[in-house]
């Protein structure tokens, strides 16, 4: 598959010549070694720039140049790993191509490796059955070098032969590679076994392992099916209108501006927005919304969801390779490039442990016949055993293989993790900071009173509060423009010198005087006194306006009002200039269905604190801090504010991850140790910067995700010491003479390798979102 080469178009410009890339299918590089093997290969031809190798997806992307080295030189260095290529595409223009970002299934148990398996296990059978069961029947059949072969040892050496051929071959492989793997540990066994004529341990060894190999091609074919079904979610094609006729043409030739054709029971092909019909489509596959979602003109749809009921036409926004479900898809990927603490842990564990073993086995072949006399025979095959226990296939793939499918189990059920370490660090958080506007709120504001000051009106003051609004893009702007145009106020006043204060509201001219909209907090820097409260004034209108020095009933009305709306937990935004108040509106934000529920699973879920950070004023936030049940809130931060507080909880609590919109909260999200952006269905901003993204407007996913990792933690944990023991118990047990080369493979190989494999599996049951 070729990717796109945009960096190396540009590389060519300045001269560092042409590079093309490649996205190689290799089924059987399914760990870590074999990509160990492979890179090592690679890495002897000259002109490979850059290589990408995936185990858990089975490929490999090289990038190289065509003025040094042909494609074809790219495939025979990866079949010299001994590895076979199952198919490719090369990119010879430097534009993307089809994208095949997994190796395609494999009939794992018809496969010549199979068939060589189940051939070397018949004749093993035969040959313990003449041996053991029918030994009155097992004559001398040839003489070699002074040895007699009897049926039986006939029998195991062509067992041996056609089982041990491919492991041998791969033992090569690793040899050319210089590279200490299992195909290299157990050729050298199975090759010194025959060689000193323990024939049945040589056959018994190549078809155990013969075995093992493919139980573990197994095990890592189902691990990428979660990958493959996450991939098939694209639609393959699309039906276009086209010059007034529907045609159907693959989605990666629609373009963006033409409108697509999407009939009840069909996914929609890209990314668009509805320009004629209405439906309900199920956005589950990109959002993890259970609930079909109504779409009519104007809404967005994604590629992926599906079109429950009703006729609808869309008009193409993204191409097929730019669509939020390819960009998921392709997050999911990059994520097994981000190692998680303990996999790193792994990865150089085993650069110690394999070789410490080899020289473990070696000395225990050796040292007891020559220091203390004791039998050849029996020390030999225990250090044969050992070189089996060498192998730490189980303790490498322990982790890729639990990080792979929690974070496809994630990415089914609307959670975007993008790396195996976002993964981690999120199960070992102590703290979950969010924001309220859109995160534990809808983020939906609506103007709930007008309070007009002095002689002004309510139309005056939405008329003042609206000119001045309609210059920001802020949402409460968007509200209260609104409810102006409920009103049907007109004439709105044109604000010339605007400037955006952050964190406290707007100001701009009209008619050649300042105006103010913005916080009380804003008004009070003014030099109004709006901090007297005494008592809620029944009435409703004061006849004078309030000015820079209000008399005791103006601030008695504007302390006891304003007071008691931001104790309801609503915004108020005030109007006026710097010598007198015009009025004030305040703005309400309902609280999510699913917000209280959330930071309850959260604490049942074993986070310590949950805490609201909000620009909002003291009222508001307390009112809603109560309403969802968080630990502590803190109100009125401007964003380098929220960073501070970020700080300061990590310190006082440890890790922390922040929730939030990721936009706004761009430099909190940043400074937290776990970003998690909400409602990032189509926003490029928010899957860019967050860590994780949950994909919808649900809070409520987010115990599904602080239980995914903390689960994921553990099995990963699980699998690396329960690999590790197992050794270990085996690797004591071999002096003793408690563990036969059978055992060895059979449990220490095989048995962990499925076990670790089955374990990881695990997470893809969990599912979201929470009871």
């Amino acid at each position: 598959m070729t990717e796109g080469l945009d960096a190396a178009g540009q590389a060519s410009n300045s001269g560092q010549g042409r590079q093309l890339s490649v996205r190689l299918a290799v089924p059987e590089m399914d760990c870590p070694s074999c990509a160990q093997k492979v890179d090592k290969s690679l890495q002897r031809v000259n002109g490979i720039t850059e290589t990408t190798l995936q185990p858990t997806t089975g490929t490999a992307t090289v990038t190289y140049d065509p003025d040094r080295t042909a494609e074809a030189d790219v495939v025979a260095a990866v079949e010299g790993a001994g590895y076979e290529v199952a198919g490719d595409e090369s990119d010879s223009t430097g534009k993307s191509g089809s994208e095949m970002d997994i190796a395609p299934p494999s009939e794992i148990w018809t496969s010549p490796r199979a068939i060589k398996t189940w051939i070397g296990a018949g004749f093993v059978v035969l040959g313990l059955l003449f041996e053991f069961v029918l030994a009155g029947q097992n004559p001398e059949v040839a003489s070699l070098l002074g040895y007699s072969l009897t049926l039986a040892d006939g029998l195991f050496l062509v067992a041996i032969a056609v089982s041990g051929y491919p492991v041998v071959r791969g033992g090569y492989y690793s040899a050319r590679n210089l590279s200490l793997d299992i195909d290299l540990l157990m050729g050298t066994a199975i090759i010194a076994a025959t060689g000193i004529g323990y024939f049945v341990e040589a056959a018994t060894l190549a078809v155990l392992f013969s075995i093992a190999e493919l139980l573990e091609d197994y095990a890592m074919d189902r691990a990428r099916n979660s990958l493959r079904e996450l991939m098939e979610l694209s639609p393959d094609d699309a039906t276009v209108r086209r010059d007034g006729d529907e045609v159907t043409v693959p989605a990666e030739d629609v373009e963006v501006g033409e409108t697509v054709i999407v009939r009840p029971g069909d996914k929609i092909p890209l990314d668009g927005s509805v320009v004629e019909g209405e439906s309900a489509v199920d956005e589950s596959p990109i959002t993890g919304e259970s609930v079909p979602v109504d779409k009519s003109l104007g809404e967005e749809v994604y590629a992926g969801s599906i079109n429950e009921e009703g006729y609808l036409e869309v008009e193409v926004t993204s191409t097929a390779g730019d669509s939020t479900l390819s960009q998921i898809i392709e997050m999911v990927q990059g994520a097994q490039e981000k190692k998680t603490e303990q996999e790193q842990f792994v990865d150089r564990f085993s650069g110690y442990y394999t070789p410490a073993v080899v020289v473990l086995a070696i000395l225990t072949a050796a040292v007891p016949p020559l220091a203390l006399g004791l039998p050849w025979e029996t020390w030999f095959i225990r250090g044969l055993t050992l070189l089996v226990i060498a192998c730490p296939c189980a303790f490498v793939i322990s982790t890729p293989v639990s990080v792979v499918s929690g974070i496809t189990s994630a990415a089914k059920n609307g959670v975007l993790i993008k790396g195996g370490n976002h993964l981690e660090t999120m199960g070992e958080v102590d703290v979950v900071a969010m924001d309220k506007t859109g995160t534990l709120t809808k983020g939906e504001l609506t103007v709930t009173d007008i309070v007009p000051l002095g002689e002004h009106s309510e139309t005056d003051v939405l008329r003042y509060g609206a000119g001045l609004e309609q210059r920001s893009e802020h949402p409460i702007a968007e509200a209260i423009l609104t409810r102006t145009d409920e009103a049907t106020v007109t004439d709105l006043p044109s604000p010339s010198d605007f400037e955006s204060l952050t964190g406290k509201g707007i100001r701009a001219e009209i008619d050649g005087e300042t105006y103010y909209a913005g916080k009380p907090a804003l008004f009070e820097e003014l030099g109004f006194d709006l901090s007297q409260t005494r008592g809620v004034t029944d009435g409703g209108t004061v006849s004078d306006g309030v000015s820079r020095n209000p008399s005791p009933e103006q601030e008695e009305f504007t302390g006891s009002v304003f007071t008691e709306l931001q104790q309801d937990g609503r915004t108020v935004v005030l109007v006026g200039t710097e010598a007198e108040l015009v009025g004030g509106i305040a703005i309400a934000d309902e609280v999510r269905s699913t917000s209280q529920r959330a930071v309850e699973r959260l604490h049942d879920r074993g986070v310590g604190h949950v805490v609201m950070l909000t620009g909002d004023n003291e009222g508001t936030a307390r009112a809603i801090a109560e309403q969802v049940g968080v630990d502590e809130y803190r109100a009125e931060l401007l964003p380098d504010e929220k960073v501070d507080a970020i700080e300061e909880l990590q310190a006082e609590h440890g890790d922390v991850a922040m929730v939030g919109d990721g936009i706004n909260d761009a430099p909190a999200l940043a400074t937290a140790d776990i970003g998690i952006a909400m409602g990032a269905a189509g926003t490029d901003t928010a899957l860019e910067t967050a860590d994780i993204a949950l994909m919808g407007d649900d809070i409520g996913k987010l115990p599904y995700l602080y239980r995914l990792s903390h689960t994921a933690n553990g099995v990963i944990r699980q699998n690396i010491w329960g690999s590790l023991g197992v050794k270990a118990l085996l690797a004591v047990g071999v002096p003793l003479g408690y563990v036969s080369v059978a055992l060895a493979v059979v449990v220490g190989d095989m048995g962990m390798s499925l076990g670790v494999t089955g374990n990881a599996m695990r997470l893809s049951r969990l599912s979201g979102p929470e009871d």
